[in-house]
């Protein structure tokens, strides 16, 4: 049994990568900060497909969270063998404008997260089969360009993302592989929240090569080809799936 935790699964990426690992002999522990409804719903979509699921809330942004999640986890599908770290959200805030606070709740929210998750997970992911540890990081990290809306908070916090998944792919070498995907411009589920207007997302295509926005679907092939056995000497890497965009 391929046991596998995705943070932030009730709706868009994260209920993507769920449904790319969904299949008999998977099970997955599906994480969401306080959507059960929605979480319920991806997990139907696992089990349609062949494969187990169990849900958890919990707001990692809190300290000892992670930490419980993870345990939570092991207990419940008896042991670990994946980790996707997706749950995080953006801010648009410039820097005049922003708070300590503020800035205070992206580190909290994806860096803090990120850190504490990976650290509990490690003997957990050390004992499991082809451990993997997958962070989804952002394509705002990297573009800070006049013509694009910038996001300090966020990039500050997936910058250290990318920056301890290094770190880790070193640490953690030969037994687990830690890596990240930095997705583009995205696709929101339907009536979910967005950083910027219509408008700006019009903008935003023109400027795309592939002439799209991206799709959850097309980070989650990513993860689930990171998570596969084909990727068992990637490690360490970012990669970026952002539809050729100019960063």
């Amino acid at each position: 049994m391929r046991r596998v935790l995705v943070t932030g699964a009730s709706s868009g990426i994260g209920a993507a990568v769920a449904r790319a690992l969904a299949a008999p002999g998977t099970a997955l522990l599906l994480h969401a900060r306080h959507n059960r409804e929605g979480l319920e719903a991806v997990a139907a979509q696992v089990r349609a497909q062949g494969g187990e699921a169990h849900l958890l809330l919990a707001d990692l942004a809190e300290p000892d969270a992670p930490a419980r999640l993870v345990e939570d986890t092991a207990r419940l599908l008896g042991g670990l063998d994946v980790v996707v770290s997706n749950a995080g959200f953006a801010d648009r805030t410039p820097v005049g404008k922003l708070t300590d606070e503020g800035f205070a709740r992206s580190l909290d929210a994806v860096l803090w997260a990120f850190l504490r998750l990976a650290r509990a997970a490690q003997p957990h992911l050390a004992a499991g089969e082809a451990p993997r540890l997958i962070a989804i990081s952002s394509f705002v990290a990297h573009m800070f360009r006049n013509d694009a809306a910038t996001f300090p908070a966020t990039a500050a916090a997936k910058g250290g993302v990318e920056a301890l998944v290094r770190a880790l792919a070193i640490e953690w070498a030969p037994r687990v592989t830690v890596n990240a995907i930095a997705p583009g411009y995205t696709r929101k589920d339907p009536g979910a929240h967005a950083a910027m207007t219509p408008e700006q997302w019009q903008a935003t295509i023109a400027r795309i090569p592939m002439a799209r926005l991206g799709t959850p679907e097309d980070v989650a092939h990513a993860v689930a080809w990171l998570a596969s056995p084909g990727a068992g000497y990637v490690t360490g890497q970012l990669v970026h799936v952002n539809g050729g965009i100019a960063l």
